[in-house]
């Protein structure tokens, strides 16, 4: 609603919009700088990717390789890096969520 019934302040607009866009600039970084972790098998194996989902670091306790069986270290890695990456989609959730609501709604491709 627009006070006075007159035309919306386009300069207003175009701050505010601005403002949006170095707020969302600047979540995007924090998330980008932000590690967050997942870990598989009690502990056996753990992924530790960004905020925004990029893989940086993987630790596999010997205990989880055995030569004979390939199949389960795999799939141990294959849930720490989804139980990472869904951390950070949790994280997204958390700092962009707001900014997308600002925004009028969901923003394609961010999961929300």
């Amino acid at each position: 609603m627009i006070p006075g019934g007159g035309q919306p302040n386009m300069q207003q607009l175009l701050q505010q919009a601005q403002k949006m866009q170095q707020d969302l600039a600047r979540a995007q970084a924090e998330l980008a700088a932000t590690e967050v972790d997942g870990q598989a098998g009690g502990g056996l194996v753990k992924a530790t990717v960004t905020g925004s989902g990029e893989l940086r670091g993987l630790v596999i306790d010997p205990k989880a390789v055995d030569p004979e069986d390939t199949e389960t270290l795999a799939d141990l890695i294959v849930a720490a890096v989804q139980a990472a990456n869904d951390n950070a989609q949790q994280l997204q959730q958390a700092k962009l969520g707001p900014l997308a609501q600002g925004l009028g709604g969901g923003m394609p491709g961010l999961g929300f």
